[in-house]
């Protein structure tokens, strides 16, 4: 219960511990941050970790962040060349894992309980459904699909070829989408004072194409 209290607590305060972090661990905290979103595209028993919100809080320290009489930032094109990188190894990995070991990691159980929920794995071959191989693009702005198109994809046995390409171009579009809005308007008074909020926003906006396909298949299997 302490560990999901602080990983809320994180969570929802990404600007204040990213500005601690960067304060105490100095150039160690590009490798936390490639750590992290390595792990969310990489590990599929790991689809919680925030990463959009993560690289929207990176790009506004990029701008450099100002608290007190201290200030925290980050070079920008170390953290778009890392967090790109992460995102595309973290996906090839996720990718080779449903290949080699998909069908028994299905199976993997803690108790009672899936470590890989069923569901999830329905929700991304939906979205493979509608649209194809270019979900690995798609799926990178939609938390919880993003962990699982990758490991589908392995599963489903599309070339690696053509995943590669699709993985790279979704890699480059959205560490650089959200990390440039970050940069850009991250620092706004609005932003700085609603900063949990903008994070809500985030999510939410980055939640409504699985919400749309949900309801779709839903309302339209009737």
């Amino acid at each position: 219960m302490t560990l999901l209290k602080d990983f809320l607590d994180f969570f929802l305060h990404l600007d204040t511990h990213l500005f601690a972090l960067i304060q105490d661990y100095g150039i160690w905290i590009y490798a936390i941050l490639f750590l992290i979103i390595f792990v969310e595209t990489g590990l599929v028993i790991m689809p919680f970790l925030p990463g959009d919100s993560l690289l929207f809080a990176a790009g506004t320290f990029c701008a450099g962040v100002v608290k007190g009489n201290e200030m925290a930032e980050l070079n920008l094109w170390i953290v778009l060349m890392l967090l790109i990188l992460a995102a595309i190894l973290g996906d090839a990995v996720n990718y080779f894992l449903g290949k080699t070991i998909g069908a028994k990691v299905l199976q993997w159980k803690i108790g009672k309980r899936q470590l890989v929920k069923q569901k999830y794995i329905d929700q991304t071959h939906a979205f493979y459904e509608k649209h194809g191989s270019k979900t690995i693009i798609i799926a990178r702005f939609v938390p919880i699909v993003r962990t699982f198109a990758p490991f589908v994809a392995g599963i489903g046995n599309m070339s690696y070829a053509k995943f590669l390409k699709f993985n790279v171009i979704g890699g480059i579009t959205w560490v650089c989408g959200l990390t440039f809005l970050g940069y850009f308007f991250g620092n706004l008074d609005f932003v700085q004072k609603n900063f949990e909020l903008v994070i809500f926003g985030i999510i939410g906006l980055s939640l409504v194409p699985m919400v749309f396909e949900i309801l779709k298949a839903k309302f339209g299997s009737k």
